[in-house]
């Protein structure tokens, strides 16, 4: 668990571009969005370092991983609306999972594989049907009584 995890999100200027070497990513729907220098997210373990599910987990943003990250199941499918140019290819392993995803689109991934390689911008939509309300050890975000 990150140090982030317990201080609310820096804010983030939305109506400038992300600086030169920085990375914006915002989650949908919450309308979450972090900004870093790129190479400089320490690695929390939770999917590839620099991946989708790794911001998530950096910046204590809920994303659910049944398997820790390992691309063995597909909690956490996302889909990446906007920087598909900036991420890995999807391989071999990532592509079998994914053949068993529910709702799968072309622009899904899994959060855990998905890597940011260079600065930008990205958009991650975590879909709605995909979020488990009950959960060991974390609490569920975004939940309402």
């Amino acid at each position: 668990m990150s140090e982030q995890e317990q201080k609310p999100l820096p804010e983030v200027d939305l109506s400038k571009p992300p600086a030169e070497n920085m990375v914006r990513v915002t989650f949908q729907p919450e309308n979450k969005t972090v900004e870093f220098p790129f190479g400089s997210l320490p690695y929390d373990g939770h999917g590839q370092p620099m991946s989708i599910l790794d911001v998530a987990e950096n910046y204590g943003i809920f994303l659910d991983h049944a398997c820790g990250g390992v691309s063995a199941c597909t909690t956490c499918h996302i889909f990446l609306k906007e920087g598909e140019k900036g991420v890995s290819e999807a391989e071999d392993l990532e592509l079998d999972r994914l053949d068993l995803a529910p709702g799968l689109q072309l622009n899904s991934r899994l959060g855990c594989q998905c890597v940011i390689e260079k600065p930008g911008t990205y958009v991650a939509e975590i879909p709605a049907w995909n979020k488990n309300y009950v959960q060991e050890g974390k609490p569920a975000t975004g939940v309402k009584s």
